[in-house]
């Protein structure tokens, strides 16, 4: 189970390093491969392979004909790469997927369960943003009903 951020560093060829809590986890959980996309929210995605192609199985059964998802499925299949963590345990992220999600310099990893969200420095500040004031609102969010912490 893939949970925390962590604020990272990209290289000049669009690398960073995988965070050591998570290599050998991502290794055994991928068997060395693992797949990058794009989401609607302009972060992008990073599944191991063998977490991924359920959900590709399902956007791709979507009617092709319905607007929405067809547009999922451009975005979400039409953008995946696969990908490996090379000997330093570093990614690549290709160029085209770094434009879409805005990566720059400093990007945030964060851990969601079964996959991690990559986003760029003011896209992860937005979110939290965004997510702060969609908790402060009077009904728990669907999915979050008789939730205690």
């Amino acid at each position: 189970m893939f949970q925390g951020a962590a604020q990272l560093s990209l290289d000049a060829k669009g690398r960073f390093a995988v965070p050591t809590r998570h290599r050998e986890s991502l290794s055994e959980q991928s068997g060395g491969k693992l797949v990058l996309t794009a989401h609607p929210h302009r972060c992008l995605l990073l599944y191991p392979e063998p977490a991924w192609l359920p959900i590709r199985d399902k956007i791709l059964a979507a009617p092709s004909f319905d607007p929405r998802s067809a547009a999922a499925k451009r975005v979400l299949v039409g953008n995946a790469r696969e990908t490996e963590l090379d000997a330093a345990g570093r990614l690549l992220i290709p160029s085209e997927l770094r434009e879409f999600a805005e990566l720059t310099k400093e990007i945030w990893m964060v851990g969601m369960g079964t996959h991690f969200e990559l986003w760029s420095e003011s896209g992860w500040r937005r979110q939290h943003e965004t997510a702060f004031e969609a908790l402060a609102a009077e009904s728990p969010p669907p999915g979050f009903e008789g939730l205690s912490l």
